[in-house]
């Protein structure tokens, strides 16, 4: 069976999930795409891609379009936990297995709330002890049926991000300390830093990041040299920065003047 025939048959035996965040990542990335394009992309009937953009409408995942879908996000809005949770997956997943190598014995590991920081408590390895924090109850929830040691920082719950925020949190996060940190962000920017929609948010990434022996930024290229809101952090508050993209001179520079480590993984 040729190459041509193998991708064929991957369409025709594609998992509806599967062919869904297929959908999703490409509607975000192209910012429009047809029904037309849809099916011939995906090898399936034009019927199959409508009612897979209904559910993913209904799921706030995309929005229709006349005759087919844009991202559900424009500027200024706030992503949803479950719209970034399909994007990106697989370089997400690729950047979690790097990350959780970084993990020791017996140490107190902080997990930011987020998509790829859920991919790393999903990569963590069982067979070293150490104590799990986060200020995710889903990520809790993962680390913890891994039968890991789980301590939850409280707070109230943000719906968008699932993230738990507020004085309550902001409470434990001072009087705690912990030896690594895997952190998320919205946006990084070269001069900027990086930056998050949400002040709350902020706030604790803060928190984090001034709490924590070592941090280690996991982010997809997606994020490089876009804007958000409110900056939490420098790059020199960084210590390493795991992606999947292969920065250009200009956006490297940055980094290596902060004395940060980049660890590019690649797609096996």
């Amino acid at each position: 069976m040729n190459a041509a025939a193998l991708e064929a048959h991957k369409r025709l035996t594609m998992l509806p999930a599967v062919r869904k965040r297929e959908i999703v990542e490409l509607v975000s990335e192209r910012g429009e795409c047809s029904v037309a394009e849809l099916a011939d992309r995906m090898d399936c009937s034009k019927a199959t891609i409508r009612r897979d953009l209904s559910d993913l409408e209904d799921r706030q995942l995309i929005e229709r379009s006349h005759g087919g879908a844009v991202p559900v996000t424009t500027v200024g809005n706030e992503q949803t936990y479950g719209q970034k949770e399909v994007q990106n997956l697989d370089a997400k997943m690729r950047i979690a297995e790097r990350a959780a190598e970084e993990i020791t014995e017996n140490q107190v590991v902080f997990f930011d709330s987020g998509s790829t920081t859920m991919q790393v408590a999903k990569n963590a390895p069982g067979d070293r002890s150490f104590l799990a924090v986060t200020n995710s109850p889903v990520l809790a929830i993962e680390l913890g049926e891994q039968a890991h040691d789980v301590k939850l920082t409280g707070g109230s719950l943000r719906h968008e991000t699932r993230a738990l925020t507020g004085p309550s949190a902001e409470r434990f996060m001072e009087r705690t300390n912990f030896d690594l940190l895997f952190l998320g962000t919205n946006a990084i920017g070269p001069s900027e830093g990086l930056m998050t929609p949400n002040e709350d948010e902020a706030r604790l990434k803060s928190l984090m990041i001034e709490n924590a022996g070592r941090v280690v930024l996991v982010s997809d290229g997606s994020k490089l040299g876009k804007q958000s809101f409110v900056k939490f952090a420098e790059l020199t508050e960084i210590d390493m920065f795991i992606t999947d993209t292969t920065l250009t001179d200009e956006q490297y520079e940055p980094f290596e003047s902060a004395d940060v480590e980049v660890v590019r993984v690649v797609e096996q």
